[in-house]
């Protein structure tokens, strides 16, 4: 007979290299006020082995069981650095920590599917030449709401381009407000 239990809410968080601190608090928060579980998924994909050049054969050798343990526990350093040692404590509708074979956007649209919303901090990557970015790519694919937590919440740092913006906009404003009035000199900003 089939089990007729309803299935418990989740929320999924992509945890990135980084560590993902603000997505995780910010998930298990949600997750408390919504007695719901806490998934957190990181994709993974294995090293490729050593090369070798010439005849011989590599004097290293590569363990991909090794490197999915190490992967693994490196998920799990993440998030109990985000919520604390006891990190499934902090979420009391209960943690899951997955490390999935795969590219990211992938594993996170499949682990999304039934969840309340998938959250991640805000990609680090702002290099338009490289097509379209992640976390747009991910809003359109993703089978839930998606939560992107914004830099200045995830507390990373202003990317060059970012940093680069602002500064133009700084340039454009104090260029609009004197233009045409010989004379006047724009306030000061700090910046």
């Amino acid at each position: 007979m089939a089990d007729l239990r309803p299935v418990p809410p989740f929320l999924v968080v992509g945890v990135s290299r980084s560590g993902s601190t603000q997505a995780l608090r910010w998930a298990a928060d949600e997750c408390r006020h919504r007695g719901a579980r806490l998934v957190a998924v990181r994709a993974w994909r294995p090293a490729s082995g050593p090369g070798t050049s010439g005849s011989h054969p590599s004097l290293t050798t590569y363990d991909a069981t090794q490197d999915e343990a190490d992967g693994r526990a490196a998920l799990e350093r993440d998030v109990a650095a985000a919520l604390g040692d006891d990190a499934a404590a902090a979420v009391p509708g209960g943690l899951e920590c997955r490390l999935v074979h795969g590219g990211r956007r992938k594993v996170l649209v499949k682990a999304a599917r039934g969840a309340e919303l998938l959250v991640l901090d805000a990609p680090r990557r702002t290099d338009l030449s490289v097509g379209p970015m992640f976390a747009h790519r991910l809003v359109y694919t993703a089978p839930c709401p998606v939560v992107v937590m914004p830099p200045d919440v995830a507390g990373t740092a202003p990317t060059p381009l970012a940093r680069a913006g602002r500064h133009l906009a700084e340039n454009v404003a104090r260029a609009a407000a004197t233009a045409g009035r010989p004379g006047v000199r724009p306030p000061v900003t700090g910046g």
